[in-house]
């Protein structure tokens, strides 16, 4: 059915579900897994004449941002090795995510994207999240949308 399914993860609850199912519909499938966290990048402070000596550097954002993309996909990666599924975790960086999450899956060689219905931006867009409708628009392979039935968020 499937070989390589993109699972992306924003961290939020309702994603981190949605991880979740995605890992045990690749385990139905005996398919690898690709988690993906797409970060946003670096921002330079241009608008500022001193730059506050608390600001991070680049290197410290990557790096602390490459920390959190290990976090949030930690679930999603430690059930897919429980499921003896093959599996990769990456961070991207992007402020473009459902466009990032379309490229990764091509790089990857994804067959299917299996997302949530709604990650951060649920208050946004009640009926489907911006980036999942964004992804939807912009993929050429399937996407396989999760949504819980008893969410109310």
């Amino acid at each position: 059915m499937y070989n390589r399914i993109l699972i992306p993860t924003d961290g939020s609850r309702l994603a981190d579900l949605a991880a979740l199912a995605g890992v045990e519909f690749a385990s139905m499938c005996d398919a690898a897994v690709v988690g993906l966290y797409v970060a946003p990048e670096y921002q330079y402070p241009v608008s500022i004449e001193i730059i506050p000596p608390s600001y991070p550097t680049e290197e410290e954002y990557l790096a602390a941002t490459r920390k959190t993309g290990g976090e949030y996909l930690a679930g999603l990666c430690s059930a897919a090795a429980e499921a003896e599924l093959e599996v990769k975790g990456l961070t991207a960086y992007s402020n473009k995510p459902a466009q990032k999450i379309v490229e990764v899956a091509r790089e990857q060689d994804c067959d299917l994207i299996f997302i949530g219905s709604h990650g951060r931006s649920g208050i946004e867009q009640l009926l489907l999240g911006s980036v999942t409708s964004k992804v939807l628009s912009l993929c050429d392979i399937p996407v396989l949308v999760y949504r819980r039935r008893n969410d109310t968020t």
